[in-house]
């Protein structure tokens, strides 16, 4: 009989591996078949109507970033648009500048909150004020690429199903390590997923930080939940299990802040996983219907994620404790430096991330000079995303059910 670490590093080791070419092979068909043929970013495809769109800006405390975030809402190379900023109780200088800029800027509205209430009740009263059945929203330090509304807007009026649209977050700071490797990860992670999701069956999430919707499809779920600790993931699970389409639109850009301190990432990411099993725990009874099958594979692939992050724990802990007590042989473990088997998985990787690269060209020219850093990221992200996913279970399932989640400001980075 093999050993139990035997069966625990044959997951730990397959699991990294064949997910990458799961997602090397569907992000390489998705833009081999559906993106190599697209137009330039700066030539969206036309539309035979140009209906109007309203772009929501949730804020809170953004007052460093709103005026910037602010004028790239309204640079839009779109005819018929509206900017609605929703001030969520901002204890900084954020509602006076939202006053100020809506007084310089006819297409500008401003909604004032009276306290904190979180994004998902910001973004549903923006969505009330709205005038557009179509709405594309950003978050309040995000900088919208100005062809970005015209791109999101052609995949909601191109099919009556269509109920939202994600787009393509960019990096701005990468003045440090970990600023530089998020460039790397948003390609060939999130943005990889992202294309080999949508090829084969459904998407595990929108970017909250840049994505459109269809006003119909919102209203037949009941918009955003607010006791949700990440908005984007619910809503997304909700309108697909409502069989709503979300499409992937590379073109529509958008250019993030992102943590570049630990303690900015830990944060960030232990509230991402959070999410995750807080929405798991939601709604996976509710896919255990037939008509909701196509989303098995999403919950699949998540559980499988999960298990990853415990086994990874168990193999330390095993580990740890074969240090200062004898364990049975079947429960022993050597070493947990790589071997052969850690070089193997650092060359998918880097495959991984070289065929990103190739994609996100089109995109970001220079991209290619932060794949030397991307080398760190096994050992700094995987080992986040392993912890993180691992108190976030407890911590998520022992959560009050119906509490409200409200904003907390997060890390931006160093600039």
């Amino acid at each position: 009989m093999e050993s139990i670490p035997f069966w625990l590093f044959g997951f730990a080791f397959y699991y990294p591996i064949v997910m990458s070419f799961f997602w090397m092979s569907g992000g390489l068909y998705y833009y081999l078949r559906r993106e190599r043929q697209v137009p330039p970013r700066t030539s969206p495809p036309p539309m035979p109507e140009m209906p109007m769109v309203s772009i929501l800006i949730p804020c809170f405390n953004e007052g460093e970033q709103v005026d910037e975030t602010i004028a790239a809402a309204l640079a839009q190379h779109y005819p018929d648009f509206e900017v609605i900023a929703i001030n969520d109780g901002s204890s900084d200088d954020t509602a006076e500048k939202l006053d100020r800029l809506a007084g310089r800027h006819e297409r500008l509205r401003v909604v004032h909150l009276d306290r904190n209430m979180g994004k998902a009740n910001a973004l549903r009263m923006g969505a009330l004020a709205a005038r557009s059945e179509y709405l594309v929203c950003i978050d309040g330090d995000a900088l919208l690429d100005e062809y970005a509304t015209h791109w999101m807007v052609w995949h909601l009026t191109s099919g009556p199903r269509v109920g939202a649209v994600t787009g393509n977050p960019r990096i701005r700071n990468r003045s440090t390590l970990l600023g530089r490797m998020q460039v790397g990860e948003f390609s060939s992670i999130i943005g990889m997923i992202k294309r080999a999701q949508r090829v084969y069956g459904r998407l595990f999430t929108v970017s909250g930080v840049i994505s459109a919707f269809r006003r119909t499809a919102l209203h037949r779920i009941g918009y955003w939940s607010d006791n949700m600790v990440t908005e984007d993931i619910d809503i997304s699970w909700r309108l697909q299990m409502d069989h709503w389409d979300i499409r992937y639109e590379p073109n529509a850009l958008c250019f993030i802040l992102m943590p570049e301190t630990l303690k900015g990432l830990w944060r960030q990411r232990l509230r991402w996983a959070q999410g995750g099993v807080e929405v798991m725990l939601q709604h996976s009874r509710d896919l255990l219907s037939w008509r909701k099958r196509r989303m098995w594979a999403v919950l699949g692939e998540y559980l499988l994620s999960v298990a990853w992050a415990y086994t990874m724990l168990l193999i330390i802990v095993l580990w740890a404790l074969g240090k200062f007590i004898a364990l049975p042989p079947a429960l022993h473990i050597e070493t947990l430096l790589p071997q052969w088997h850690g070089v193997i998985l650092a060359l998918v990787c880097l495959l991984q991330f070289a065929t990103s690269i190739i994609i996100d060209r089109r995109y970001e020219a220079r991209v290619g000079r932060n794949y030397y850093w991307m080398i760190w990221y096994p050992m700094a992200y995987w080992l986040v995303g392993m912890l993180t996913t691992v108190v976030a279970l407890p911590k998520g399932i022992l959560k009050r059910r119906n509490t409200r989640a409200v904003w907390v400001s997060p890390d931006r980075g160093i600039r």
